[in-house]
């Protein structure tokens, strides 16, 4: 079957360059489903992304689809036909539904009854018919948020549309998408040539454009382009481009013919902190900071522009112009805001609601200071330390660099703190609060830095727990299940004696003390339950399987350093060859004593009722091991106290072999339960090991 490629279009003013990646993406991945869901078999797909275009080049793409039988079973011949030998309505509706007459039916065995059946061969439609509709609909599915509408039109779309171009081979696909009809037609860079480009083939699109349009169609090989000469330009002033992953993305979408340009700002503005300066360079300017080669900052910055000026010196000076003012406010900012202490302002943070029924943000930093100071008690690390980072963790938020630069919250605050001359660990602690801020991100570095974090995301996520607002579905709009993770990592990965149940309470308490709202214990179990299913999040994330985390989690360790442990232990176990039989063992335990319900008080064995030597044996085993794991156990050795239970297979197959549990002596039945009950204890001390291996 003739293969040919196809290219589409879509011709556009200036796309939000935030959204440019993710819309082409969805863009290519709609229009390829709807291929495969018409049956269109094709070789691959590429992206083009610019300001001005969305495309997908779909590579080898069938010319017609395969041709299909069309097949329908319907009633039996017992119900076809009536006494008298004529049609049922069951017979008529058959036929009409074929499209045929009753004689024109086939008969066919199935499920052992003989049954009207239709059969027809239907011609796949070509490529060129499918693909005018299949294109409309790929466009409708995409997911934009804020749609727009120009001119007299009532069509909506991202921004407005200027051209689409529909190749096919060398035919045009006849299309009309908001009101513009399709051809071979691209445009080139609005500044360099904003002429006509035809194109008569799909595969000459890319360097069409490059070549005789100065546009790099890819978003990618764009964004390797800038990243090269951002690197390029800093090296050539001796000094390192600090490339922020987002902005490079962001100025990507923003430029089709990037041309780098290296400027200079004064150099007093060093003494205001890097992270204000890199900030405002990059969200007002989108430009590039440098550091020389020791980290330090440079006065220097990089800007990518859309096109090759006959005058560069020029563009450089008008950005230096607009960056001049933009800093300055930055250093207003900065000086003005030094002039009040941080807990001057925790009079203003009673005038910001952080959530109509949780309070204000003065309400929030006494519950955080609360919390705060309980943690780091339970750890014995400074809690009246721990407290006053707690209660200064949000002033920074009324600040007037906050206030410009919401990324800045925490930072400023620990700068602010310095200078107020609060010690070290609540200024750091300030700014590592918000620590972890995404998958992967790093950890607060400090033990109250630790603690004020994992205080802020608990205090976050009882309080919107207890006024009703747990995350649901694919919403979590206060990022609740962020917050959980990143506490979750800190109390696991820098080894914390932290107990969530206690977590939960003091937040609690302090959600009490501070606004009176009562969080009910059916909401507390709630929060824990929601704090495991994180857990879990994250151990299948890392490759655990979900046996072997439903096997720890089936007693509910509530330390998650402690439950982190019994994980990896288990992991392990899990994968020696006696830990199947031992979970196999197990699991006849549990359905023993299932269907014997065993009191409290019947749980102690009587050795005078022991009969056979298999479960003298076992209980002598029992006690042994008991003894041997008791202070692995103590020592959360749990790898080796998992080892050491595989010395019970041989007594308990023994047992299983020669003992008859459910035996009609009720006494000595109930003597043999109680063994069980006692092996099934001792295997629960690190997991639930019949869970280990799933059913």
């Amino acid at each position: 079957m003739l293969e040919q490629d196809f290219i589409i279009e879509i011709g556009t003013e200036e796309l939000p360059p935030k959204v440019l990646k993710s819309l082409s993406t969805a863009f290519e991945q709609e229009l390829t489903d709807l291929l495969k869901v018409y049956e269109l078999k094709f070789c691959s797909s590429k992206i083009f992304a610019t300001p001005r275009r969305l495309a997908v080049l779909v590579k080898a793409l069938v010319e017609c689809q395969n041709d299909q039988i069309n097949e329908k079973i319907g009633p039996s011949i017992d119900s076809a036909s009536d006494q008298n030998g004529n049609p049922t309505p069951a017979a008529i509706g058959f036929a009409k539904s074929c499209g045929v007459q009753i004689e024109e039916l086939k008969t066919i065995k199935k499920d052992n009854k003989t049954k009207l059946y239709f059969s027809a061969k239907v011609q796949g439609k070509r490529t060129s018919e499918i693909l005018p509709d299949l294109v409309k609909t790929a466009i409708n599915k995409l997911p934009i948020p804020k749609k727009m509408r120009w001119g007299s039109s009532r069509e909506e779309f991202i921004r407005p549309v200027h051209w689409v171009m529909a190749v096919y081979g060398n035919n045009i696909i006849d299309i009309e998408i908001f009101g513009v009809k399709s051809g071979n037609q691209t445009f080139g860079h609005r500044f360099h040539t904003n002429e006509s480009i035809t194109i008569t083939a799909p595969e000459k699109y890319e360097k069409a454009l490059e070549k005789n349009g100065y546009v790099v169609a890819s978003f990618e090989k764009r964004r390797k382009k800038i990243k090269n000469l951002i690197e390029e330009a800093a090296s050539n002033v001796n000094s390192v481009a600090i490339i922020d992953p987002s902005l490079l993305e962001e100025v990507t979408g923003l430029v089709e013919w990037p041309v780098a340009l290296t400027g200079n700002f004064d150099e007093h503005f060093l003494k205001l902190p890097a992270q204000c300066l890199i900030l405002s360079l990059q969200s007002h300017q989108k430009t590039f900071c440098c550091n020389d080669v020791n980290g330090n900052l440079l006065p220097i910055f990089i800007a990518i522009s859309n096109l090759e000026s006959k005058n560069p010196i020029e563009v450089v000076k008008g950005n230096e112009r607009v960056i001049r003012p933009r800093l300055a406010d930055a250093e207003f900012f900065f000086d003005t805001d030094r002039k009040i202490k941080l807990d001057s302002r925790l009079e203003n943070l009673k005038a910001v609601i952080f959530q109509k029924e949780l309070g204000t943000l003065y309400n929030r930093s006494a519950r955080i200071a609360e919390v705060s100071g309980h943690l780091a008690s339970r750890l014995g690390i400074q809690p009246e330390t721990a407290s006053r980072a707690g209660l200064l963790s949000k002033c920074d938020l009324v600040s007037n660099m906050v206030g410009e630069f919401a990324d800045l919250q925490g930072i400023m605050g620990k700068y602010y703190a310095e200078n107020d001359g609060e010690s070290s660990d609540v200024a750091n602690a300030i700014q590592e609060q918000y620590l972890p801020r995404f998958s992967g991100d790093e950890l607060p570095q400090t033990e109250i830095g630790c603690v004020v974090s994992i205080a802020e995301k608990i205090d976050t996520i009882t309080g919107l727990f207890s006024v009703g607002q747990p995350p649901t579905g694919s919403k979590d709009p206060f990022a609740l299940r962020r917050a959980a993770i990143g506490l979750l990592r800190i109390i696991i990965e820098r080894d914390l004696d932290l107990d969530l149940c206690d977590c939960i309470e003091i937040a609690s308490k302090s959600f009490f003390k501070e606004s009176e709202i009562d969080v009910t214990e059916n909401q507390k179990e709630e929060i824990f339950e929601f704090l495991l299913d994180r857990l879990q999040a994250i151990y299948l994330a890392e490759g655990v399987t979900p046996e072997v985390f439903s096997s720890v989690r089936a007693i509910k360790p509530t330390k998650p350093a402690d439950f982190d442990r019994r994980i990896k232990a288990v992991a392990v176990f899990a994968r020696v060859d006696n830990s199947r039989a031992l979970s196999d063992a197990n699991k006849r335990v549990l359905n023993i004593l299932s269907k014997n319900l065993i009191t409290s008080e019947q749980i102690s064995v009587n050795e005078d009722l022991l009969v056979e030597d298999a479960e003298i044996k076992l209980l002598r085993s029992l006690e042994e091991i008991k003894g041997t794991i008791g202070p692995m156990l103590l020592e959360a050795n749990y790898s080796l106290a998992l080892q050491s239970l595989v010395e019970l297979r041989r007594d308990i197959d023994e047992f299983f072999t020669d003992v008859l549990v459910n035996c009609e002596e009720k006494e000595i039945r109930k003597n043999r339960m109680a063994i069980l009950w006692q092996l099934r204890s001792l295997f629960l001390t690190v997991a639930d090991i019949s869970l280990m291996h799933g059913n």
